[in-house]
């Protein structure tokens, strides 16, 4: 090798770096629009049964039925987001009424018994919930900063909500868009392969993306049924709002089971304590601990085991790995990742003995 080919080597290498690096600066630059065009394309999933049943079983034309699919998936989430307007309200209703010397006794005394039975020193816990020293360390002088990033998270939202929906018209009106975004990137000898891989994991997706309102679905009418008997107020849309963190894998069930605690409590303020609030929340955990056995037991199985076709230790493992190494995130974009890795392993590892092991099922 002369020193005219080491010298056309190096400088192939640093334009291949700078490559990597442009390609890294611009993905940065618009994480944005990437981030829309993934929230779009996972609700087009979603709303790709819908869809396809317009077209084929009522014979309506593509770009009607999109339309149609568009304004019941953007109905769905406007219902969504309509549900929490009169628990707000009414947990506001619940704190005006909230007797803020009584609670500030009561507390005070539970901290008294706890630390006496456990032989622990009380008086920082004492100073720090002291009612009196509550409103000390607040800046009110940050108020408009905050009412200020308010109008600035719902202008982002506006702005988001309508870039998303406007994508997804289009995934949805035409399918394979996103298919031939990723062809396009391809070599031609393996374009065919890619293309099978593609629509497998849209297919295996959409089920898996039904699957998840299954799971939520069954999880909302037990909690709706567990709130409605002990009376809670707004008990569908807490019911709701905790079967929807669900989705958080792990995590999700641990938040939902301290907002529902905190909400059923909120919803007896001014009963008895003893009589009424910690008995009554007390049987609604029962029945909360009673809905996530069923849901780890036997929806998540039949969900996992039926849409991505792999084992639910299986997907324990990729869940766990996945947060480690992502965090929350990374749980939650687990299983889809895992089942597009999958697929494509399937497609051009096929005689790998690790690939055939796991994909045997598909």
């Amino acid at each position: 090798m002369n020193a005219k080919e080491i010298s056309k080597g190096i400088v192939w290498a640093i334009l291949q770096l700078l490559g990597i690096t442009l390609v890294l600066w611009l993905l940065l630059k618009l994480q944005t629009l990437i981030i829309y065009m993934v929230i779009a394309g996972v609700i087009s999933l979603i709303g790709r049964p819908i869809n396809q049943f317009f077209i084929k079983r009522l014979r309506f034309r593509n770009s009607l039925a999109t339309t149609i699919t568009l304004f019941v998936l953007l109905g769905l989430l406007m219902s969504v987001f309509s549900l929490f307007v009169p628990l707000l309200i009414q947990q506001g209703e619940n704190l005006s009424l909230l007797d803020v010397e009584s609670l500030k006794i009561t507390t005070e005394t539970l901290i008294q018994e706890i630390s006496l039975y456990f032989q622990l020193d009380n008086s920082f816990w004492q100073q720090q919930l002291a009612v009196d020293n509550l409103f000390q360390n607040v800046n009110f002088g940050l108020l408009p900063e905050l009412l200020n990033q308010i109008l600035e998270l719902l202008g982002g939202f506006t702005i988001g909500l309508f870039s998303v929906l406007f994508i997804l018209f289009f995934f949805l009106k035409d399918s394979h868009l996103q298919d031939s975004i990723i062809l396009t990137l391809v070599n031609d000898k393996i374009s065919e392969r890619v293309e099978k891989s593609i629509e497998k994991t849209k297919r295996l997706l959409s089920r898996y993306f039904l699957g998840l309102l299954l799971q939520i679905s069954i999880l909302l009418i037990i909690y709706s049924i567990v709130l409605a008997i002990f009376k809670v107020e707004n008990a569908f849309i807490i019911a709701f709002l905790c079967a929807l963190l669900n989705l958080i894998p792990y995590l999700g069930p641990i938040i939902g089971g301290v907002l529902m605690m905190i909400l059923t409590m909120s919803s007896f303020i001014g009963a008895d304590f003893s009589t009424v609030i910690l008995p009554t929340t007390s049987y609604v955990m029962i029945g909360f601990v009673i809905g996530q056995l069923i849901d780890n037991f036997f929806s998540q199985p039949f969900i996992f085991s039926n849409s991505v076709k792999s084992h639910p230790l299986e997907i324990f493992i990729v869940i766990l790995a996945s947060g480690t190494l992502l965090g929350p995130v990374g749980m939650i974009i687990a299983i889809p990742l895992y089942t597009t890795l999958k697929v494509i392993s399937q497609e051009f590892l096929a005689e790998n003995k690790i690939v055939k092991s796991l994909t045997k099922n598909f």
